[in-house]
């Protein structure tokens, strides 16, 4: 994955939910799920290339496309994927998603003086024309940090640059631990810090951006207005392969090379990213209407035959999750705080929710065995990170009852009631993530039906996306649980997903314990591989048992590319330079 976490909606290369009843196959240990994702390439075949003509390229999605065209201001996986043929990172990275030197500009870490350096290679313009500079590097960071931006992606983490936080409370009008030595139209910036990380050299630490914004374009845009400027809705500018032509707002966006582009000459003349709902998606697919499109794994079936198109594939780093809304986000403060008398506060009412889930079932039925449940918040891409020993929330009725029984839910009549007697309804938010969404979240709702839980849908139906995580983000009310997913960065700690300064901490959970584990994960200490490996396990086996957060899936996540096509690929190494890289062959 690229770069930093991002919302996902399921079926495409983001994440979603499901639904059914009975019986089937379990897998534990997603490690071996990782392995069978061989059985597809994870690349075109490499072919002579040649120059010219269009790519359709299909977005997924039921709603329009917000159109947040600046990293550091979206917050959904359709923005970046509709702005990636002209949205490109720092840095490049290999495999194994460590940064490496090939990319617009390099990075160098000093321990000793507790600096990051990152260097700007000559050549690397915005799509006008202009050479990207180091001021639009330290721009980017007064994006995130300004308050009047608003941006989701503003964390704890990024705190550790000296100032930063002293320029996000309006008590300093630059940030001090940036320092351009060069000046602002030189090409390097380095950045001071309390304490560098361990994750620092991977992309999508969090430490730092891995982006820069335009400042001599947008620098009259005043902060507040920034993320609704036409600048950024409409003529974004990017020092990406492609740049921006034409856009039908939330439903189509055209890209034409930049002739500026540093890498050398794109080999396409134009791309075409298209919304296309996920009903409509397989037989847009078999009719041909795309060049590339990512299958919906419950159509898979129909769409596995289709002429002319070569299925590539892997298993990203995301996952789908059942959180529980026990607090609320403080914007003067910018932390959560966790509601003690939060009727989902409360371990066992979490974990019977948790084993009520027939989740293997589900799978089986809706996905085609493509998606599989997980038992821990880090995936098992992440090596040994992943602990394989947590089992998670595997089905068991039984045992969902027992633990209510224990805990004092006592049934009076048809439904349970709290331990002290009250009535027990539970508000549960879902989205339209594929054709099948609603019977998979019918399916679940009935599940906890039977362990006597009255669960019921918000507002008694889907959220549509985007208002779906408006109303997470605000901390709506009357919304007890909800299912969501992550696509996540390349770096494995969770600390900006659900520390006490995360945005992202969407559930709003708040512990001492949870707080010591992030920090230890991320700490001096954790430059040694074993000790972190440690601390990643011991926070796995605190979180499933606390279940806050379950995780329910993952999936393969299956591309149809046009087999005329070669240079596509989903391998990390290809990333950053993927649009380059795409041309018809000869």
């Amino acid at each position: 994955m690229k770069k930093s976490k991002i919302l996902g909606s399921v079926g495409t290369a983001s994440l979603a939910a499901l639904t059914l009843a009975a019986c089937g196959k379990s897998n534990d240990n997603n490690a071996e799920e990782v392995k069978k994702a061989s059985k597809f390439p994870t690349e075109m075949p490499k072919k002579a290339t040649k120059q010219g003509g269009t790519v359709k390229f299909a977005i997924e999605n039921d709603s329009p496309f917000t159109g947040i065209f600046a990293s550091e201001l979206s917050t959904t996986k359709i923005d970046s994927d509709v702005a990636s043929p002209g949205n490109e990172s720092l840095f490049d990275v290999d495999d194994d998603y460590k940064i490496n030197d090939k990319g617009p500009a390099t990075l160098k870490i000093n321990r000793k003086n507790n600096t990051v350096t990152i260097t700007l290679k000559k050549g690397v313009k915005w799509s006008d024309g202009k050479q990207v500079t180091a001021k639009d590097m330290e721009y980017s960071y007064e994006i995130l940090a300004n308050k009047a931006t608003k941006s989701q992606r503003y964390t704890a983490s990024l705190q550790n640059i000296k100032g930063l936080k002293e320029y996000h409370e309006g008590k300093a009008k630059t940030i001090s631990g940036i320092e351009l030595p060069d000046g602002e139209n030189g090409l390097t910036m380095v950045l001071h810090y309390t304490e560098l990380k361990p994750g620092m050299y991977n992309s999508g630490n969090g430490y730092f951006s891995e982006n820069a914004e335009p400042y001599h374009y947008l620098k009259d845009v005043p902060f507040s207005k920034l993320m609704s400027s036409d600048k950024i809705r409409k003529r974004p500018l990017y020092f990406g392969p492609y740049k921006l032509d034409k856009l039908v707002r939330g439903q189509s966006a055209t890209w034409v090379p930049n002739k500026y582009y540093w890498r050398g000459k794109p080999k396409l003349d134009k791309i075409v990213c298209q919304i296309v709902s996920t009903n409509s998606t397989s037989q847009a697919i078999k009719s041909h209407k795309f060049d590339v499109a990512d299958v919906i794994n419950s159509q898979w079936k129909q769409v596995k035959d289709a002429k002319d198109f070569t299925f590539i594939a892997n298993v990203p780093l995301q996952y789908t999750y059942i959180g529980f809304k026990v607090g609320k986000f403080d914007t003067k403060t910018s932390k959560s705080v966790m509601d003690p008398k939060s009727k989902m506060n409360n371990k066992a009412l979490r974990q019977a929710i948790g084993y009520a889930m027939n989740v293997d079932q589900v799978n089986n039925k809706y996905n085609n065995d493509l998606n599989f449940r997980i038992p821990t918040l880090i995936p098992a891409q992440f090596g040994d990170y992943f602990d394989k020993s947590v089992k998670g929330y595997s089905y068991n009725l039984k045992k969902a009852n027992e633990i209510l029984d224990k805990a004092g839910y006592k049934k009076k009549g048809k439904w349970r009631v709290q331990p002290n007697g009250k009535p027990l309804k539970i508000k549960f938010m879902a989205k339209p993530d594929s054709a099948v969404q609603e019977p998979i979240v019918q399916n679940y709702i009935q599940q906890w039906h039977k362990i006597g839980l009255n669960v019921s849908l918000y507002n008694g139906r889907l959220i549509e996306i985007n208002s779906f995580y408006d109303k997470i983000q605000r901390d709506a009310p009357g919304i007890d649980m909800f299912m969501a997913g992550w696509s996540l960065s390349s770096e494995p700690s969770p600390a900006d997903l659900y520390n006490e300064g995360a945005p992202f901490n969407f559930t709003r959970f708040v512990t001492p314990e949870n707080d010591k584990l992030l920090k230890e994960m991320d700490s001096q200490k954790a430059f040694n591989h074993k000790y972190r490996v440690e601390k990643f396990h011991e926070w796995q086996k605190y979180m499933n048992d606390q279940a806050y957060v379950i995780p329910i899936n993952n999936s393969y996540s299956i591309t149809a590319v046009n087999s005329k096509l070669t240079g596509y690929s989903v391998e990390p190494s290809h990333s950053n330079s993927l649009w380059y890289e795409v041309a018809y062959a000869k």
